[in-house]
C-alpha cells in the first residue's frame, strides 16, 4: 500500500524594508511511486536571481536512488521533464539545492524529487516569491512593478516594465505570457488545464464567476501570498492622489505605472500596442449597460489626457499591479 502524506499550510514571510521573502506549503495528497520524500525546504534567497532551497529523502523502498534535487516553474505540479531543475546527489537523506535565473516579483513553484528504478517521488509543494514593494500617497503598500514585469519603470514607456497580460480572473497558468499559444475553445471550469490564451469576447469561461479575484483568498488570486487584485475603488483613491489625473501623473507617482503597455484582444489573442495603458481591478461591472454587463469587471484606463475606469469583458488580456492584503 502506497504511503500517503498529508501537508500543512504553512506560510512564512519575512520583511525588511522595500522587500520581502514569501513561501507558502500547500495542502497536497502525495501518493509516491518510489522513493520517500517527506520535506520540500522553505526558500532561502542569495541574491536577486538565486535562492537555496532543498529537501530529505527518508526511504529508498528498496531501490537505490540514483537522482534527487528540487524542480521549479511559474506554474503548480512542476516534474522533472522541466529544465528547471537541480540535481545534488544520489542516495537518502537531507540535501541542499541552489536554485538559479529567478525574477523578482515572480510566483514560484517549487517540489523536491527524488528517482529511483521505480519511478520519480516528489515531496509537497512550495510556492514563493521574492517581492519588491512600495508604499503609495494613499499609505497602502504594493508590489513596485506590474505582475511578470522584469523592472521598475526606467521610462513611462519602458517594455521590460508592462509585465504580463491576464485575462480577468484566470490564475498564473502560463496563458498570460505574451507569446502563449491561443484556442477559441472556452473552458467549462475555472482551471481551464492549460496554458491557452482562450480567445473568447465575453468570458475564458462558458459560465461567468464573480469570486475568482476576490481578495487575497480568491480563487484564482495570481498574486503572490499575501497580496491581491486591487478593487476598483482602491485605484480611484491613488488616482487623486497623482499630481496630474492622467498617465503622466501615474508615472510620476511612487507606483511608477507605465503609461503604455500591450493588451491582448479577445478575438485572435495578439499583443497590440496602443497609446493607453489598462489595469484590471478586481471589481465586477453591477451597472446594467448592455445584455453582457455581468461578463465585464473594471479596469484603470491610462491616456496622457485622463483616467477612467471602464469596465471591459473578460476575455481580454490586461496588466495586472498587486496590492498588499
Amino acid at each position: 500500500m502506497k504511503n500517503i502524506f498529508l501537508v500543512i499550510i504553512l506560510l512564512v514571510a519575512i520583511r525588511s524594508n522595500a522587500q520581502q521573502i514569501m513561501f507558502q506549503r500547500h495542502n497536497n495528497l502525495l501518493a509516491p511511486t518510489g522513493p520517500v520524500i517527506a520535506a520540500t525546504n522553505g526558500l532561502a534567497y542569495l541574491t536577486n536571481t538565486t535562492a537555496m532551497s532543498g529537501g530529505n529523502v527518508t526511504s529508498d523502498k528498496g531501490s537505490a536512488v540514483t537522482a534527487k534535487g528540487v524542480v521549479w516553474s511559474t506554474s503548480s505540479g512542476p516534474t522533472v521533464s522541466l529544465s528547471t531543475k537541480t540535481n545534488d546527489g544520489t542516495g537518502i537523506g537531507n540535501f541542499t539545492s541552489t536554485l538559479t535565473g529567478l525574477t523578482l516579483n515572480t510566483v514560484y513553484y517549487i517540489r523536491s524529487y527524488a528517482t529511483n528504478a521505480v519511478g520519480t517521488s516528489y515531496g509537497p509543494e512550495v510556492s514563493f516569491a521574492f517581492i519588491n514593494t512600495v508604499t503609495s500617497a494613499t499609505g497602502k503598500i504594493w508590489m513596485d512593478r506590474n505582475l511578470g514585469a522584469t523592472s521598475v519603470a526606467a521610462n513611462s514607456t519602458d517594455i521590460n516594465s508592462f509585465g504580463y497580460l491576464y485575462q480577468w480572473g484566470r490564475a498564473s497558468d502560463g496563458h498570460q505570457l505574451t507569446n502563449s499559444a491561443t484556442t477559441p475553445t472556452q473552458s467549462a471550469t475555472i482551471t481551464p488545464g492549460n496554458s491557452n490564451f482562450i480567445k473568447s469576447w465575453r468570458d475564458w469561461l462558458t459560465t461567468s464567476n464573480n469570486n475568482l479575484w476576490q481578495g487575497v483568498n480568491g480563487i484564482n488570486n495570481p498574486c503572490p501570498a499575501g497580496f491581491r487584485i486591487p478593487t476598483k475603488q482602491e485605484w480611484m483613491d491613488e488616482a487623486t492622489s497623482w499630481s496630474t489625473l492622467d498617465a503622466g501623473g501615474a508615472y510620476a507617482s511612487p507606483l511608477k505605472l507605465p503609461n503604455v503597455t500591450s493588451f491582448r484582444n479577445f478575438t485572435d489573442g495578439a499583443p497590440l500596442s496602443v497609446a493607453a495603458a489598462y489595469y484590471w481591478s478586481s471589481s465586477i461591472d453591477e451597472v446594467i449597460t448592455d445584455a453582457y454587463y455581468y461578463n465585464k469587471s473594471y479596469t484603470l484606463r491610462l491616456t496622457t489626457s485622463d483616467r477612467t475606469f471602464p469596465a471591459f469583458e473578460r476575455g481580454y488580456g490586461f496588466s495586472c499591479r498587486c496590492i498588499q492584503n
